[in-house]
């Protein structure tokens, strides 16, 4: 009888070791699939980098090619960046409606169970239909798509191991996006704060879930670095550190960011609700409008290629200080439109890279004035920018402390930390009392009422 009940007491012992051995394990299995997440994301995210940059030489290429002579050159401008658009707003009207437009806001809804993840579609719509909308030199990003296509891998990752717990799947998808984050700008502290806090609203914070993010943008810049390069983004050079009493222009500055991000977030949300209308009255207007758009823009791509494209190209030589103030005033009232209106059609496109740019420009208008006004404190035109990187987008985004790190990551000019706080903080309160909001929630806000409302 004793010997009966030691082995039944013996089988009790063995299967609750075996529970707990299996709980044990399962963060380390979390932190390995995340790893997988963030490699395949940041392998993703580089093969998207190089071949927008394919993509475009090859349109100008092709261009070229086709065209015999002056008349014609234009001609063939317009055709091959509208079939590139075209079929960029053909892919998603078609295949996934969601994958147009940053994608951002779509991750934010899956984090908060209210937007479907369907991998299978979105992968490789918004890859490829990103090349298309990015190559035909229209004023987009490429941190939107990776960043949704991230959180899509995280997706396509947990339903290859068969993963059923929401609570791991929640953490697949938001690993994906700190990743995506990570992959377009080679910032992983930046991928970090960018889920803690631009989708705190929606992201479930423990222990597990914050380890599988580190780990998964630590496998991505590890990706970026091995496959492009390591160090930060942009080589502009050091700046020197603000001199102290200079400190109180750069909450001018924020002010002024903060008014500027709300008048650019209300004109995206205007012109998306223009456009939504405008696509409602026919068929076929949205691939339409996408054609016109991006062989608009791919004919300017030749004339003034300052206003076209993510921005990337042109910071460095902004800052050079190739271009006087009415110039560069004049810029950045184009791509102040251009971004408004190429983002608010559905494109499959970003908005972070075209907001760092016209923060640039931003940045850079402040400085002329300054020099002009304040001899003595011996501003730096190229602080004066990269400090306007982070004081717009923390204007539009309201999230000021990735914009912080981000541009920090980007520039390496952590000297600069100081009133980039300062100009983000009067960034972030101008908004706030103006009653702005944030432009990814308020668009997520529009997402589902039109979702609720065709139901």
């Amino acid at each position: 009888m004793d010997r009966k009940r030691y082995a039944v007491l013996k089988k009790r012992l063995s299967f609750i070791h075996k529970i707990r051995s299996m709980q044990d394990r399962a963060p380390i299995m979390v932190l390995v699939i995340a790893a997988i997440i963030g490699s395949i994301t940041g392998c993703i995210g580089v093969a998207f980098q190089y071949l927008v940059i394919w993509v475009e030489h090859a349109r100008i290429t092709l261009s070229l090619t086709w065209s015999s002579s002056f008349y014609f050159a234009y001609i063939a401008y317009f055709i091959v960046a509208a079939l590139m658009a075209g079929m960029a707003y053909w892919l998603v009207r078609r295949f996934a409606p969601e994958s147009g437009g940053s994608g951002i806001p779509e991750i934010e809804g899956a984090l908060a169970n209210l937007r479907p993840v369907r991998w299978q579609r979105v992968l490789p719509v918004k890859f490829i239909g990103g090349l298309g909308a990015l190559g035909s030199g229209m004023v987009l990003g490429r941190e939107g798509p990776t960043v949704q296509i991230g959180g899509n891998v995280g997706k396509m990752v947990a339903d290859f191991f068969h993963v059923r717990g929401d609570s791991y799947l929640h953490t697949f998808i938001a690993t994906g996006a700190a990743a995506g984050v990570t992959a377009a700008f080679n910032a992983p502290l930046a991928g970090i704060l960018f889920v803690i806090e631009e989708m705190r609203p929606q992201f479930r914070y423990s222990l597990t879930s914050i380890k599988a993010i580190f780990v998964g943008v630590i496998m991505a810049s590890v990706m970026y670095q091995f496959l492009i390069q390591p160090g930060s983004v942009f080589h502009i050079g050091y700046f020197h550190a603000v001199p102290v009493n200079s400190l109180w222009l750069y909450l001018l500055l924020g002010s002024c960011f903060g008014v500027i991000g709300v008048i650019a977030n209300q004109c995206v949300l205007s012109c998306q609700k223009y456009f939504q209308q405008f696509y409602q009255q026919g068929k076929y207007r949205f691939v339409a409008t996408g054609a016109v758009l991006g062989g608009g823009f791919g004919i300017l791509s030749f004339v003034m290629p300052e206003i076209t494209g993510g921005g990337f190209a042109f910071i460095p030589s902004a800052i050079a200080g190739d271009y006087f103030f009415y110039m560069l005033l004049t810029i950045f009232i184009l791509r102040f439109a251009a971004t408004i209106l190429c983002f608010s059609s559905g494109a499959p496109g970003g908005i972070f890279a075209p907001t760092l740019a016209l923060g640039t420009i931003l940045g850079i208008l402040f400085g002329m004035l300054i020099q002009h006004l304040f001899p003595d404190y011996q501003i730096e035109l190229g602080a004066c920018a990269i400090i306007g990187m982070g004081g717009l987008f923390a204007a539009t985004i309201r999230a000021p402390l990735t914009g912080i790190v981000l541009v920090m990551e980007m520039t390496d000019n952590y000297q600069l930390i100081l009133p980039m706080i300062i100009t983000c903080l009067g960034a972030t309160l101008a908004a706030q009392a103006l009653g702005g909001r944030p432009l990814y929630s308020s668009i997520l806000e529009n997402i589902l009422l039109r979702s609720a409302q065709q139901k």
